[in-house]
């Protein structure tokens, strides 16, 4: 497994922008495919993008596509989440997600390895 750490949350307007970080360390970065996750208050946790092992492909929730940017760089074993015009509705802890493979998922349950989380707060 890997140790994953998100970075970057924090309390921002509505129409504004955050850039959210994950360094992992542990084993291989290269190997999984690196996703993130947001939680609400009394909501289930649901997947927010997810990009594969080598970079070639994203996927997006409906809800935060064109907005939001999933990247890694693998010379630095981080993930990072751009997130673009904010709405109040994204408010949440946000988590990095690692899973062992060649795919992209979309699941909960294909993630290993999960951060702490860091709290995303949207002012209207």
């Amino acid at each position: 497994q890997v140790q994953l750490l998100e970075s970057g949350g924090g309390l921002v307007q509505a129409g504004g922008s955050l850039r959210l970080s994950c360094a992992a360390s542990g084993r291989t970065f290269s190997r999984y495919a690196m996703g993130w996750f947001r939680q609400a208050p009394g909501k289930e946790r649901e997947f927010v993008a997810v990009i594969t092992w080598n970079g070639d492909t994203t996927y997006y929730a409906d809800s935060v596509k064109g907005r939001f940017t999933i990247s890694r760089d693998s010379a630095k074993n981080t993930v990072y989440l751009q997130m673009n015009s904010l709405k109040p509705e994204d408010t949440a802890v946000y988590y990095c997600a690692a899973a062992r493979g060649s795919g992209y998922y979309t699941g909960v349950g294909d993630f290993g390895s999960w951060g702490q989380g860091t709290q995303v707060t949207v002012s209207s």
